[in-house]
């Protein structure tokens, strides 16, 4: 039985995210990847039992990842205003260090792959219960307008988003140069709180 080469699958995790990324899922095979990888087919298989195995494995690693680094330092206790600011330091942090992986983990969570990666991970459900608490938290203590989760959601993080992906493609509207800086993430998130709160 041959050994598993950590570097090799490190490799092999960066160039998989990146045809991804770059192809979407009809442009991604196990003979691409292993070419760009300069191995043979046989031995991805060393590691992945088979291309769904890769992207669920991969996709896996990216979700833990990012719901890790997105509840560092959080509490669900935390008024409603310093845990949300929290959540969008977090999350902005994340998508600046991170910016392919955010991508790819995107692209997969909207693939039928998106609900077996979900299930896998044991600290999704963690990590959603967390969220939930926060939120309801913030609703008993008055601190949070009544409305549905996915209202919430658009409202809540929705700006955050739109600055991050302006920030990726690193121009706004009209295609000025943009950068996203402290100073503006705090603008939108006052507007975005103040739209928040009763």
């Amino acid at each position: 039985m041959r050994i598993r080469d950590v570097d090799k699958e490190k490799l092999v995790i960066e160039m998989a995210i990146d045809q991804i990324v770059q192809e979407g899922f009809q442009g991604f095979s196990m003979n691409k990847l292993a070419k760009a990888c300069s191995i043979s087919v046989a031995t991805l298989y060393i590691y992945y039992k088979d291309k769904d195995d890769l992207i669920q494995k991969i996709g896996a690693t990216m979700a833990l990842k990012f719901f890790t680094n997105t509840i560092k330092n959080f509490s669900p206790e935390m008024s409603f205003e310093e845990g949300l600011w929290k959540q969008w330091e977090n999350r902005a942090d994340f998508a600046m260090k991170y910016p392919k992986e955010v991508a790819f983990f995107e692209i997969i969570k909207h693939s039928p792959h998106g609900e077996a990666i979900l299930d896998s991970i044991k600290e999704f459900s963690d990590f959603r219960a967390i969220m939930t608490q926060f939120v309801e938290n913030a609703q008993l203590t008055k601190q949070l307008i009544p409305m549905t989760f996915e209202a919430f959601w658009c409202v809540a993080y929705g700006p955050l988003y739109t600055l991050l992906n302006l920030h990726r493609e690193g121009k706004s509207m009209g295609g000025r140069p943009f950068k996203l800086t402290k100073e503006i993430m705090k603008e939108a998130f006052q507007a975005t709180v103040k739209g928040l709160k009763p």
